[in-house]
């Protein structure tokens, strides 16, 4: 059967499917050749023209694989600067661009057998910055271009420029401010102190000289004698606790003085109560089961926990039954054991605590425990029902 003719049917599908992409592993770089399938390179790796080029290649194969290496490493480097610039982009967008060329140098004739090696290669090498994330490895493009570096030593010098001429005007505006104040040194803040009496017969005066500049002549004469036994007053006073400090005063210093630790302490202990756990399940105290979804069998009854999963579930047994069961959190409750019974402190500032059982406030919804172990072991607290569980 003769060759198609050119303009047939099934040499225009040849001519497109040739412009297409191959499968890499049927492409011999050597002779520049993509064959379709296995069967075709098979045939053209035994024809006389590539055993001619695999003659040449045998000489030196480091050469070819050399030059192979740095076609590959420039095109996809100049790709990479021309197209996306100094962006941070996935290496396999960039691949798939740069082999969209069907002149380009294929992976399979350089030194580097996958595209995650290569990356890696251009990262130690300083050509790029790459990391590796979940969704694969990005790089970013390391612009080294001695145009590109003056422009960016010179906005830099600009930058630095504009700086120097705003330190310059705040020295200006200093300057001009300390020249209005005439060299003045600034005043020392204000100290100020409570307004107390030292008795309940002195009177307290203020100093109103600013209404009187509205009110008229007749009232401006006795305003200014007012404000002036004012401050006369507000002065003798001032002196008076400046001098003679009194007692409340020094019982307050001395307060504050010896409690700053115990302040400290006090905080904490605020803190520890006022966080609150949403879990509070733990081995080895019994529990109610307060579910119906698991029937009239296991309603009502008491159980023990035995192991506490993922801090909201627990699996329990039962202690009627003897019967293992997984419970959520929300599917059971505390149990109130009576008086004298040692019991578990489930959440607020003594929790993981044993603690023995001394009474219970049906009005308060709370219970009186004395601890048992910890650092505060003898203690009486209060704690609410739902805080506290029965040991096993």
């Amino acid at each position: 059967m003769g060759k198609a003719d050119f303009l047939s049917p099934k040499a225009i599908g040849n001519r497109i499917k040739s412009k297409g992409l191959q499968k890499l592993r049927w492409y011999c770089q050597m002779c520049q050749k993509q064959c379709r399938d296995e069967n075709g390179f098979k045939c053209h790796c035994l024809s006389e023209s590539h055993q001619r080029q695999l003659l040449l290649a045998s000489e030196d194969p480091n050469k070819f694989m050399d030059f192979f290496s740095d076609e590959f490493k420039k095109g996809f480097l100049e790709l990479l600067s021309r197209r996306f610039g100094t962006k941070r982009v996935q290496n396999n967008i960039v691949y798939n661009e740069y082999i969209s060329d069907r002149e380009h140098v294929h992976m399979n004739s350089t030194q580097w057998e996958t595209l995650t090696d290569f990356t890696k290669w251009i990262g130690r090498e300083g050509f790029c910055k790459v990391d590796e994330t979940p969704k694969g490895w990005y790089v970013q493009y390391i612009d080294r271009d001695p145009e590109t570096i003056r422009r960016q030593e010179e906005q830099a010098r600009k930058k630095k420029q504009e700086l120097d001429d705003e330190e310059r005007s705040a020295r200006f505006i200093e300057e001009q401010v300390r020249r209005g104040l005439g060299d003045k040194e600034p005043e020392e803040n204000p100290v100020f102190t409570d307004l107390k009496r030292e008795s309940e017969e002195e009177k307290v005066a203020f100093n109103l000289g600013a209404s009187s500049s509205v009110a008229g002549p007749s009232k401006s004469k006795s305003s200014s004698v007012f404000g002036a036994t004012a401050k006369k007053s507000a002065v003798s006073s001032s002196t008076k606790r400046k001098d003679v400090p009194s007692s409340s005063d020094t019982r307050s210093e001395k307060k504050k003085k010896k409690s700053a630790l115990e302040e400290i302490m006090e905080m904490e202990e605020k803190k520890k109560q006022s966080v609150r756990m949403d879990n509070w399940l733990r081995p080895s105290i019994v529990v109610k089961v307060v579910t119906k979804r698991l029937g009239e069998k296991y309603h009502k009854k008491k159980a023990v926990i035995m192991e506490v999963r993922d801090k909201y579930a627990a699996v329990v047994k039962l202690i009627d039954s003897g019967d293992k069961l997984k419970l959520d959190q929300a599917h059971v409750e505390t149990v109130i054991p009576a008086p004298g019974k040692r019991v578990l402190i489930l959440n607020g500032s003594y929790r993981d605590t044993e603690a023995v059982l001394e009474g219970i406030d049906e009005k308060k919804f709370c219970a009186t425990l004395t601890l048992d172990s910890g650092h505060q072991k003898g203690k009486t607290v209060e704690v609410a029902y739902e805080d506290f569980s029965k040991l096993a």
